[in-house]
């Protein structure tokens, strides 16, 4: 696309997922479910590792966190994409769409730290089980989580200031269903190169720091596990761990799929569905692996629902 003169720009346009019009009441439909069914799923969650005293643990801890990022990076993605099904041109204002890019940014990187979190927080449970209330210690956990939100926002900042401090040409459409900064540097006029380098180094930075956690952390589990003399001790490691590695298989396979495929193969209608993936479907996956798969979650609710009966019968 050629770029024309410098100019102030207002607004943007978001192209969205699609410009079908068959298409437009089916989808809609579809990720109006998606997206509700991850509201309640994330907030729900957050409810029960809130309220349940018996759920005060590190692990749902960080879990309450998981919860607390999906329904964060869902909602600053999913409502502006629902609008772009019921509206012919479907704008978003300059700040909004800084603000839409600097949020995202903050939810997914602090999703990657919080699951690494939680593969230690797994590790030290199954490999050191009696130094588990030392090691992982509330202000451990605390520290843990403060530290992803902090580097996030920092990186969210940096990336989002250069790119929108930096000069746009006239032309505004944004070819993506929301402001990511990759589609974003395509409309500008100055030089995206340092911006294109800052995204890569912390986009290195980000997986060399994180998944590393995850792949060591569930080696040396399964090394645990394997050197178990007792049938029920494996069954209850791996229920302990199934729920969070289910969620790192496929949050990971998802940024890895999009990220390091050929470039030959890449193209603007395979990342807006690695997109939908895991912006909307995954935060959706979460609480329902974790609520079907987790004996402690299943009970939990059962008391939570029959407390709300009692309360109001």
């Amino acid at each position: 696309m050629e770029k024309h003169n410098l100019t102030v720009l207002n607004e943007f346009i978001l192209v969205g997922i699609t410009q079908r019009p068959e298409l437009q009441a089916p989808l809609f439909g579809l990720f109006l479910i998606i997206y509700s069914v991850s509201v309640v799923g994330n907030l729900g969650m957050i409810m029960l590792t809130t309220v349940d005293s018996r759920l005060q643990t590190p692990m749902y801890f960080f879990l309450k966190h998981l919860a607390l990022t999906d329904l964060g990076y869902s909602t600053t993605v999913g409502p502006k994409m629902l609008v772009s099904f019921a509206v012919e041109e479907n704008t978003i204002s300059y700040y909004l769409c800084a603000t839409q890019g600097a949020l995202y940014i903050i939810f997914i990187i602090s999703e990657l730290f919080i699951l690494s979190a939680m593969s230690y927080d797994r590790y030290v449970a199954i490999c050191n089980p009696l130094l588990y209330p030392v090691i992982m210690s509330h202000r451990v956990c605390l520290v843990l989580v403060a530290i992803s939100y902090l580097y996030s926002t920092f990186v969210s900042l940096l990336v989002t200031v250069n790119i929108f401090t930096s000069s746009f040409c006239d032309y505004n459409v944004i070819s993506h269903f929301y402001c990511d900064s990759l589609p974003l540097l395509s409309l500008l006029c100055s030089s995206t190169h340092e911006i294109e380098l800052m995204i890569l180094i912390f986009s290195v930075l980000n997986m060399i720091s994180s998944f590393p956690i995850v792949v060591v952390s569930y080696l040396l589990i399964l090394a645990a596990i394997f050197r178990m003399n007792s049938t029920e001790g494996r069954q209850k490691a791996f229920s302990t761990c199934g729920s969070h590695l289910t969620v790192v298989t496929v949050f990971y396979g998802t940024l890895i799929f999009m990220y390091v495929q050929p470039e030959s193969s890449h193209s603007s209608d395979t990342d807006k569905v690695a997109s939908i993936f895991y912006t909307l479907v995954i935060p959706m996956l979460n609480p329902l692996i974790y609520s079907l798969r987790n004996r402690d979650v299943k009970y939990a609710f059962h008391r939570l629902w029959k407390k709300l009966c009692s309360t109001f019968s």
